[in-house]
């Protein structure tokens, strides 16, 4: 049962893919992941996916209010596919969140609600 569910959220993001505009988040360039001395949430996704569209505004405002404090990063993986593959994802979006010392400490994958974020870089020290 998981794997059809894992085939449905697949299908509906490819379908994200054709039908919906494309949110101008993407750039040339790969951020360093994590960074260095300061805990990091990096979200893989795809500007073109109907659920990681959701996710970019929730990541647009975090990046503002977190800047200095915290690093978030948005890594699109359709556009730099070895990225996805360097960090293991299965399921777009996903997001990592890294502690100041560089290691993994939470993974999710799906739609992350911005109240849940902010929890986890509490929790992780961040104010």
């Amino acid at each position: 049962m998981n794997r059809v569910v894992s085939r449905l959220v697949v299908v509906l993001v490819l379908a994200g893919f054709y039908f919906l505009p494309t949110v101008c988040r993407a750039s040339s360039s790969v951020p360093q992941v994590p960074a260095k001395g300061m805990v990091t949430m990096v979200d893989l996704g795809a500007t073109k996916c109907m659920v990681c569209k959701m996710m970019s505004s929730i990541v647009d405002s975090l990046q503002k209010e977190y800047k200095g404090k915290a690093d978030i990063v948005f890594i699109d993986v359709w556009e730099h596919p070895g990225e996805g593959q360097k960090f293991g994802i299965k399921l777009i979006p996903t997001q990592i969140f890294f502690d100041r010392n560089g290691k993994e400490v939470y993974r999710h994958q799906g739609l992350m609600p911005k109240a849940e974020i902010v929890s986890k870089l509490e929790e992780m020290g961040v104010k």
